[in-house]
C-alpha cells in the first residue's frame, strides 16, 4: 500500500433512479490512485517470491518501521508472517488481508475470509469517506473521466487515510493495463468514486463481481456518470 498526496473534492450527486428506491450518495473526486493487491492470495511472500506487490508495501503507509497491514502476522510475534498451508491457494505464501471480511470465515488464517484484490472491485476507505459516514462493505460505483468506463464496487480496506488505492480489479475493470503493485498507478484528476453509506448493513461478502454487480443494482446503485471531463459536472436525474 502507497501514500500519495490526495486532495479529495467532495461533489454534490443524485441518481438515475427514482429518490424512493435510491440510497443517498456522495462523490469524491481523486488526483491519484493506486493499485492495491491486498487480499489476493499472491499477493506477498517471502523474498524471492512470485507476487503482486514488494513487501514494503504492505507496511502502513509504505513505512517500512511501521506496522504490517498488508499480511497477517503472529500474535506473539508482529513481525513473523503466517504462511499459506499446502491446502491454500498459493502455499508458502502469506496471507493477505483486508479490513472487510466475511462475516462467516472467523479464522483469520482462512485464505477466503478476505476480499481478493484479482477478482473484486474495491476501493480504500480514507478519512474523507470516513468522515460522511462510509462504513466497510458499503457499495460504490467508480468512474474514469480518461476511460469513460464505470463499474460497481464495495469499499473493502482502510488504513490509508488519503483514500488513494483500489483494488487491483477494479483498475483493470476500469481499462487501465496494470498487472500488479508495485509501481502502477493513476495520475492525475480522473477517478470519480461515488459512495452510498450505511448501503450494507448485513455485511453482504461477494466472492465474484457478478454476484456484486447483481446485488448493487437490486439495491439501486447508479453507475450513470456525466461523460464531461470538467471535473465540476453533476449527474443527471
Amino acid at each position: 500500500m502507497r501514500t500519495a498526496a490526495l486532495t479529495l473534492a467532495l461533489l454534490v450527486s443524485s441518481t438515475a433512479y427514482p429518490l424512493s428506491l435510491a440510497p443517498s450518495s456522495f462523490e469524491l473526486l481523486t488526483h491519484r490512485m493506486d493499485v492495491d493487491v491486498d487480499g489476493a492470495p499472491n499477493a506477498y511472500g517471502p523474498a524471492g517470491s512470485r507476487t503482486l506487490d514488494v513487501l514494503s508495501n504492505a507496511h502502513y503507509r509504505a513505512r517500512p518501521k511501521a506496522e504490517i497491514v498488508g499480511y497477517l502476522t503472529d500474535d506473539d510475534n508482529p513481525k513473523l508472517p503466517i504462511l499459506q498451508g499446502p491446502h491454500d491457494p498459493f502455499p508458502g505464501l502469506y496471507i493477505s488481508q483486508t479490513a472487510f471480511t466475511d462475516p462467516h470465515l472467523t479464522d483469520p488464517r482462512n485464505v477466503r475470509r478476505y476480499v481478493d484484490a484479482t477478482k473484486i472491485n474495491y476501493i480504500v476507505r480514507g478519512n474523507a469517506a470516513k468522515r460522511h459516514g462510509v462504513q466497510l462493505g458499503d457499495f460504490v460505483a467508480v468512474y474514469s473521466k480518461r476511460t469513460h468506463r464505470a463499474v460497481f464496487g464495495i469499499v473493502a480496506d482502510d488504513g490509508n487515510p488519503s483514500g488513494d488505492e483500489g483494488s487491483l480489479h477494479l483498475l483493470q475493470s476500469l481499462g487501465y493495463p496494470f498487472r500488479n503493485g508495485t509501481d502502477d498507478a493513476v495520475e492525475g484528476r480522473e477517478i470519480i468514486i461515488r459512495f452510498y453509506p450505511h448501503s450494507n448493513p448485513q455485511q453482504l461478502f461477494f466472492r465474484t463481481q457478478a454476484a456484486l454487480d447483481e446485488a448493487a443494482l437490486k439495491l439501486g446503485v447508479s453507475r450513470d456518470f456525466d461523460k464531461s471531463t470538467d471535473g465540476k459536472s453533476r449527474l443527471h436525474p
